[in-house]
Order: structure tokens, then sequence, then C-alpha cells
């Protein structure tokens, strides 16, 4: 069950995820900047203010995040959690770390304790360096889940046949092609024929 708090966490947690204050992400999502204040979240005489089921879908939208994802944002230290594999973001290239389907395979794979994600086959993947700023910072660990539906929007991990694996939000997905858009403006964009990727698997939490 949801509580007032627990919805309210998720969404400052999204805004961080993002580099956002609460009101940037009420920008971001075309609302009133107010929308999210801390004022507003309760009435005079101490009732709790929920915020709108449109403007959860609205900062949804905005920022690409899935409602599962959002969630997951919302939860709090005493949630259930469990070990899953880690790796290091740049030694996912290498050789031997992932089998056919992009689930994890062979040595070199370290654990970490994390909230509880429904997919099974889900890894961590801990992020170095700033290529993927601000959308994920180094010593950020995000989640992926090999066996989750990816959609328009997702941010997935990418492996190409030539070895190379990338984090980008998914913008087109068709049986000829998959354009991707870079997390961080300096980077190009990409578009990938069919063939050139040897699997695409759905971020699905980070940690930060």
């Amino acid at each position: 069950m949801l509580r007032h708090k627990d919805i309210w966490r998720g969404i400052d947690r999204l805004a961080k995820k993002h580099g956002l204050t609460a009101s940037g992400l009420a920008r971001k999502a075309h609302l009133d900047p107010t929308t999210f204040n801390k004022s507003k979240r309760i009435a005079p005489g101490g009732k709790a203010r929920w915020p709108s089921t449109e403007s959860i879908a609205k900062i949804l939208e905005a920022t690409g995040e899935p409602l599962a994802g959002f969630v997951g944002l919302t939860g709090d230290s005493g949630r259930p959690s469990r070990r899953l594999p880690l790796l290091g973001y740049a030694r996912a290239g290498a050789a031997g770390h992932f089998d056919d389907a992009g689930y994890p395979a062979g040595r070199g794979w370290d654990e970490v304790e994390l909230p509880v994600i429904g997919e099974e086959g889900a890894y961590a993947l801990k992020i170095t360096g700033d290529s993927m700023e601000p959308a994920y910072r180094a010593g950020d660990i995000i989640i992926v889940a090999p066996g989750a539906p990816v959609r328009r929007g997702d941010r997935v991990v990418l492996k190409t046949r030539d070895g190379e694996v990338m984090a980008k939000q998914l913008l087109r997905h068709s049986s000829r092609r998959t354009e991707l858009r870079s997390l961080n403006e300096r980077h190009p964009d990409r578009s990938l024929a069919a063939g050139e990727i040897a699997w695409m698997a759905r971020i699905v939490w980070v940690t930060q």
C-alpha cells in the first residue's frame, strides 16, 4: 500500500535522479512550478494533500520513467532487499560476463544488497565516469532486468555484436533499426541496424 509520504518521497527522488529540484521537475512536465512544493503537501488544518494522477503521469512522461521505476523510488529504507550480481559498468563490454540473452554469466561478478526487484535475472551495474551525467553519475548503481518488456522512452542497456555496451534512452525500435538517445548531450545519439544488436535490457531502478 502506498502512503502519502511514499508518493512525495518518490517525486523528490525522481527529481533528484534527473538532476532537478521538485520545482524543476514540475516545470519540465509543464506544470505550475509550485505543484510539488513542500508547502502544498499538507493543507491548512493538517490534512494530507496528494498529488494528482495527472501530475504523476506528466512527470513520468517528461522524464521517461516507467511506472514500475517510480513505484520503486517511493520505497523507504525498510523495504525488503535481496542480493544481486554486481559488475562495474566499465567492465561490462569485456567478453564472458553475459550470455547471449544479456543475463549475467561467468566470473568477475560481485554482489550487492538492494531493494527487491520483481524481475527474475535482474543484475546491477555500478557507474563510473561522467559519460551519462546528469542522468547517472559515478557511484550510482543501476539495476537492469533482461526479462522486462522494453518500450519507447525506456532507459536501456544495450550490447552490440562488436562488444560495445551503452546505456541510452530508447526512441524507436523496429525489426530493422533501433534509435537511441544519449543520456548526456555531449555524446551522440545512435542508430543501429537490428543485426548489430546482441541484446537490449531495460533499466528498472537506480540507487543514488
